[in-house]
């Protein structure tokens, strides 16, 4: 069995979470743990899909440990996912996580409890992604190289890391106004761009963990491991989605195959060229516009509910 716990984290989609485990069902994993939102209170469709997305859990032939935590109210994309690895963290000290529509090709499995347990007592390392957004340019001839973009499509952490997780954001402000980001990245254009994001979801514009966890690692010099080849299709994009839409610029819908022995890297140095390129061609596409339909849209729920 396939010893390294697992996380998914589902909500309203059923076909995605199908999909999912039997992917999963593939590696034979020794434990799952699942983490299920609740159905929001102006969305009459949501509890019929939650239900239907956790019998897919329940009913499904796992032939292993299933520890569940649902929640029967709706925690939002920010609280849901951290409070469920907060609890996932209090079980196990590493985990690969997976939301419902990040289908990882079965070498990602290996890939990410490798690794995990390479870089285990390596503070400088917080995260492991099987993201490549860099548009089949091979940037190494190592199976991975080192960056400061957590991708959280299909990814793993420690318990030493996410320890760091802060919801609160509560050093934002000091990062802020003592402009550490200039020094975190060095880059006017990037700096513009996740001062934006960061203090909208201090603000609560937009809720989601995922910055909040961009943030951590950048207070605390972490960096990411991602690898040379894209290992993980994320096939949520559509109406249906929470934050995306429409496709990410730079994002993949492909996965590949992840070839063994794994070749480290002889160093532990950040690829900043790599960086730039993320930078530009994924995360700046469209960054106004969808800050803003972020913030008219929790302007129309706060306004309904």
């Amino acid at each position: 069995m396939f010893r390294t716990p697992i996380a998914i984290i589902v909500f309203n989609r059923p076909k995605f979470t199908q999909k999912l485990v039997e992917t999963i069902q593939q590696v034979k994993p020794e434990k799952v743990f699942v983490i299920a939102d609740g159905p929001r209170n102006n969305h009459s469709e949501d509890g019929e899909k939650c239900v239907l997305t956790r019998k897919i859990i329940d009913e499904a032939d796992w032939s292993c440990d299933v520890i569940k935590n649902y929640s029967n109210q709706n925690l939002g994309c920010g609280l849901r996912v951290s409070s469920g690895l907060d609890w996932v963290f209090e079980h196990v000290d590493s985990a690969i996580i997976l939301e419902d529509d990040c289908i990882p090709h079965v070498s990602f499995f290996r890939y990410c409890s490798e690794l995990l347990e390479k870089y285990k007592n390596d503070s400088r390392v917080m995260s492991i992604s099987g993201n490549n957004f860099q548009k089949g340019d091979t940037r190494t001839d190592y199976s991975y190289y080192f960056s400061r973009y957590i991708h959280c499509w299909g990814w793993a952490t420690w318990k030493r890391a996410w320890k760091h997780y802060d919801h609160g954001m509560d050093l934002w402000p000091e990062i802020r106004d003592g402009q550490w980001l200039d020094d975190i990245l060095q880059d006017s254009s990037a700096v513009k761009y996740w001062k934006a994001r960061f203090e909208s979801t201090y603000l609560n514009d937009i809720d989601t963990w995922d910055y909040r966890w961009t943030l951590a690692c950048w207070i605390n010099s972490g960096l990411t491991v991602l690898p040379n080849v894209n290992l993980v299709s994320n096939i949520g994009f559509g109406e249906d989605s929470t934050h995306t839409k429409t496709r990410v610029s730079g994002s993949e819908t492909n996965s590949n195959r992840m070839d063994f022995p794994l070749k480290a890297p002889p160093f532990l140095i950040r690829d900043s060229s790599a960086d730039s390129f993320t930078h530009r061609h994924h995360y700046c596409a469209g960054s106004r516009k969808y800050l803003l339909k972020q913030k008219m849209t929790r302007i129309v729920e706060e306004a309904l509910s």
